[in-house]
């Protein structure tokens, strides 16, 4: 990895990879404290937000250009691709739930928080809403450790619960503002979501966000990966997993269902993505599930 790149994990100290539909993470800080010594770098997570919320100790948090200062207890929660890092001091620990941007949109409706841009707060550690936060986390944490039949339910609804009790901590959180490449590359993603469907061409996109085709390609590619015709084409093919994946709905169906009008061309827009066409792909993850 370059030095002169911001580099992009997996978790942290893994190279980034593609993610499974729905995929959820939660470990503590320490566990993978043999790699970062308490010195995590600046770095970012492509299509995954993380809420780390830190229950005993101190350390310095940051976010793109802003940092505090903290003691426990504390919480952020980070988008995909914000730039984050910290450092903590002995015995300082927390846990931290990694979610899959497509399982995070899954949840948007249930969550009181804007999941388009990083907070953080540690005010007013006495109150009393930290006391409920601490148990819907460590709830996440049991649930996830011991790996009971349905967790695929209750872990996505507690992280809904968790997202929402930060939100309502928003007098005492401080958002750090995005950059322009952000907010723009936010913006696309939004659109995107909404209208991945429709066909929209890039200039549609562009005018809708007032902007010009070289500053959104250059603000989804340095924020959201790739430019905005690889992002909406990474929305639908995600869609795409999705249907086939969590329902039983044929793959002609799911071809019309996000935007293409001959099943024929998804089948080999899906396979020269993913290695394999939609039906073998959905039995191989049947069969593994």
């Amino acid at each position: 990895m370059s030095q002169n790149s911001i580099p992009d994990f997996f978790v942290y100290g893994e190279p980034a990879r593609p993610l499974d539909v729905g995929f959820l993470h939660v470990e503590t800080v320490p566990a993978r404290g043999s790699i970062h010594l308490g010195q995590v770098a600046a770095h970012k997570h492509p299509q995954m937000g993380q809420i780390t919320y830190w229950t005993s100790g101190s350390g310095t948090y940051r976010i793109e250009d802003r940092s505090w200062d903290f003691s426990a207890p504390a919480v952020s929660f980070v988008p995909s691709n914000v730039v984050h890092g910290f450092s903590i001091g002995p015995g300082t620990d927390a846990i931290v739930v990694s979610v899959a941007d497509d399982a995070l949109a899954a949840l948007a409706a249930q969550s009181l928080l804007p999941l388009d841009r990083p907070v953080f707060t540690d005010s007013l550690p006495q109150h009393a809403a930290w006391q409920r936060l601490a148990a819907v986390l460590e709830m996440i944490a049991a649930e996830y450790a011991e790996a009971q039949a349905g967790n695929d339910k209750t872990l996505p609804a507690l992280i809904a619960v968790a997202l929402s009790h930060i939100a309502r901590r928003a007098p005492a959180i401080v958002a750090a503002p995005p950059s322009s490449d952000a907010s723009l590359a936010f913006g696309l993603r939004r659109l995107v979501d909404a209208h991945f469907r429709d066909n929209w061409s890039v200039d549609r996109y562009v005018v809708s966000l007032a902007t010009t085709p070289h500053l959104l390609d250059k603000a989804s590619r340095a924020v959201l990966g790739a430019g905005v015709k690889r992002t909406v084409s990474e929305r639908r093919l995600l869609e795409a997993k999705r249907l086939l994946l969590f329902t039983v709905r044929t793959v002609e169906d799911i071809a019309y269902e996000i935007g293409f009008d001959d099943p024929a061309y998804f089948s080999r827009f899906f396979r020269e993505r993913v290695g394999e066409a939609p039906a073998a792909w959905r039995r191989r993850q049947l069969e593994a599930h």
